[in-house]
């Protein structure tokens, strides 16, 4: 299975902690250049040196805040100046923003699809045409499985998820012709950073490992996902590996989601 990077470069985004950071590190290790984006510099200078300690393509970072567009637009342009065309784009930036329906304000609404919907908008209207152009690009969006069953109480976070999806699908079909393939992940119960935000608001009587190995025990497989795991299927998307698979949205919480 061809899963080598070598000569393609990849803009992560949120690459400073988690998923981010597992996937950057996923794609450098397979040979790419990448350039990782995050909003804080210090958390992304030290998952750079992180990711840059083990043999690979070049890594660069770009302090972004994603919701801003003239600092996606810098951060493409300068990414593209140090590295190439963007050959693979990855829409990892969110967080989930949860409430009953009725609390949740035209503000809040606002700021998680300018957080989770316009700023993948944004790389993608930057960056889909250079690969359409080249005829080879990839795109993931990483969702999570309220995208597909949004419960109770999940708004606005399902509902912008849920929007992320259709994008995909919009630009897999636009894409197909062009050897563009664009597909989603849909995160469930893995450690990534939004697991370890609720670790530190919980009581922290025990270890975190302890904390995550208790949430686990209640999944169908008896434990939470790794963000490496993740990472490997989303190198799988990223790579001539998955060559004619686009417009899917692959639910990664280890059986969890009844939706498929």
């Amino acid at each position: 299975m061809n899963t080598d990077l070598t000569g393609k470069t990849a803009l992560v985004t949120g690459a400073s902690l988690g998923l981010g950071r597992a996937m950057a590190a996923a794609f450098h290790e397979a040979g790419a250049n990448v350039a990782m984006l995050a909003r804080r510099e210090g958390p992304l200078r030290e998952a750079k040196a992180a990711v840059d300690a083990r043999p690979g393509g070049q890594v660069r970072t770009y302090v972004c805040d994603v919701t801003d567009p003239v600092m996606i637009q810098d951060a493409v342009s300068a990414a593209e100046a140090d590295l190439g065309p963007v050959d693979i784009l990855v829409n990892n930036a969110g967080q989930s923003q949860t409430g009953r329906f009725e609390d949740v304000t035209d503000a809040v609404w606002q700021a998680d699809l300018d957080l989770k919907l316009f700023a993948a908008i944004r790389f993608c209207r930057l960056i889909f045409p250079g690969m359409k152009t080249r005829r080879w690009g990839r795109i993931v969006n990483i969702l999570n499985t309220a995208a597909k069953a949004p419960p109770p109480g999940s708004a606005p976070t399902s509902v912008s998820r849920a929007a992320g999806m259709a994008l995909t699908k919009v630009l897999a079909g636009e894409g197909a012709p062009h050897n563009v393939l664009v597909n989603a992940l849909l995160i469930g119960s893995i450690k990534s950073d939004q697991i370890r935000r609720a670790y530190d608001r919980s009581d922290r009587k025990a270890s975190f490992e302890e904390f995550t190995k208790a949430a686990g025990k209640a999944l169908p497989m008896g434990r939470m996902g790794e963000a490496e795991e993740c990472a490997n299927v989303a190198l799988f998307l990223v790579s001539e590996a998955s060559s004619y698979l686009t417009g899917c949205a692959i639910n990664m919480d280890g059986g969890l989601s009844r939706v498929v």
